[in-house]
């Protein structure tokens, strides 16, 4: 059977199961439930049927919040800070905007939205987290959020690629560097070195994120970006190295399945199954 077919059908089975475990919002109809959900994350039960976009924004929130944030095993808190990820990396900064807002309504911090945007530097780059730090501020300063906020900075520059080298090896081995490093050149050298002291020696050590959300921040931007298969299969083995199972890396590619597709999840969903835990 065609790949994509089998990677499909195990999608749908997911969100069957995932969906079944909560029983307590099923003999709810999705429409009470979105416009419960909704009014939980901005503060508003409904749109208003004069909007000239109702039609596709009903069909939006009820699927939205009627359904995917029903489905799988995160909690609330972590759904929301996924979603940011997913958004920040595409850039749909309106979007952010809104779910930034509606993370701090129902209690996610203000550091772990930032963490969880420097997180994704090394994955989508300094120009899109400098547009999505840019917008969170603006949503801190809304709510009266003093900035900047303490630093979760850890380490000294000496000691990055010590450290990096001590994150990195303890979650994926030494495969990685190693394959760069072997280039004939100094330029194999020189990737290497900024993957250890820049991806784990900068950003791994800072604290305000655990490891299990930093791992899954990771999987979800790898996710969305697209064409990432090899580092999307990398970053899966270290989601389950560091006590991320599968239902919880498909629960939150789930929550991030409206923003970005089904062929992107269900591209990351066939990865993910691939790999033994």
């Amino acid at each position: 059977m065609n790949t994509k077919v089998v990677a499909a059908i195990f999608f749908f089975l997911s969100l069957s199961v995932l969906h079944a475990q909560n029983t307590n919002t099923l003999p709810k109809d999705r429409v009470v439930l979105s416009e419960d959900k909704h009014e939980e994350l901005f503060g508003r039960r409904s749109i208003p049927e004069t909007d000239p976009d109702f039609e596709f924004k009903d069909l939006m929130t009820k699927f939205i919040f009627g359904e995917v944030a029903f489905t799988g095993n995160l909690d609330d808190q972590t759904q929301e800070l996924m979603t940011i990820v997913a958004l920040a990396t595409n850039q749909m900064l309106p979007q952010l905007r809104a779910h930034t807002g509606s993370a701090l309504r129902i209690g996610v911090e203000p550091v772990q939205i930032k963490e969880a945007i420097y997180q994704c530097t090394p994955f989508i780059g300094y120009s899109r987290v400098l547009n999505a730090l840019g917008v969170i501020n603006e949503v801190f300063r809304d709510n009266n959020i003093t900035l900047p906020l303490e630093s979760q900075k850890t380490i000294t520059d000496e000691a990055r690629l010590t450290k990096g080298t001590e994150i990195q090896s303890s979650i994926y081995g030494t495969g990685m560097r190693d394959r760069l490093s072997g280039s004939s050149d100094s330029l194999g050298e020189a990737v290497s070195r900024f993957l250890t002291e820049w991806g784990f020696g900068d950003f791994y050590t800072r604290t305000g994120l655990d490891l299990q959300t930093r791992e899954l921040v990771i999987l979800i931007a790898l996710s969305t970006l697209g064409g990432t298969e090899i580092q999307l299969e990398s970053h899966a083995r270290g989601n389950i190295r560091v006590g991320n199972n599968k239902d919880t890396m498909i629960s939150a590619l789930i929550q991030c399945l409206p923003h970005i597709g089904f062929p992107r999840v269900l591209n990351a969903i066939y990865i993910i199954q691939k790999i033994e835990e």
